[in-house]
């Protein structure tokens, strides 16, 4: 874990992630209110066909941790406002990273989470058709993990 999430993770849930192979790990911290974790399951193509359910906080922080960087493709589609980290070696997309005025939101992908407990996960359906390019990175700054260090080897 970077010292600068652990320095700041005091009064946090510590949530570890990665893709199945482990060539892209994370740990999110967010802050201790209940149980419950709220997950969007995106309506768009690419999350459709992936079972993408994703998560984020806007008190959060992200630490990623990529171990092998050619074994990483990294998607975008649409509006090309998001990169999808896509492992080559397993096919998992655990992490969503979005560049906003020089900085980086993310969110992450449930499915891709290792130490919760599933029935805490409080999943809702959303749509972002019709949303324009603005609007999309306005809603990103204001939901998205706002603190994301990203580790690449």
């Amino acid at each position: 874990m970077n010292l600068r999430v652990k320095a700041l993770a005091a009064n946090r849930q510590m949530i570890k992630g990665q893709c199945h192979c482990g060539n892209i790990k994370f740990v999110f911290a967010r802050p201790q209110q209940g149980k419950s974790i709220a997950v969007r399951a995106c309506g768009c193509s690419f999350c459709q066909m992936h079972g993408g359910l994703y998560t984020s906080d806007p008190e959060g922080m992200l630490d990623i941790n990529i171990d092998h960087d050619q074994h990483v493709n990294r998607y975008r589609f649409g509006t090309e406002t998001a990169e999808f980290y896509v492992c080559r070696r397993c096919g998992v997309v655990p992490i969503v990273i979005s560049e906003i005025g020089a900085k980086l939101y993310a969110v992450v992908n449930v499915n891709t989470l290792q130490n919760i407990d599933k029935s805490d996960l409080k999943r809702s359906v959303t749509n972002f058709d019709g949303e324009t390019t603005e609007s999309r990175l306005d809603r990103r700054s204001r939901t998205w993990i706002p603190r994301v260090s990203l580790n690449i080897q």
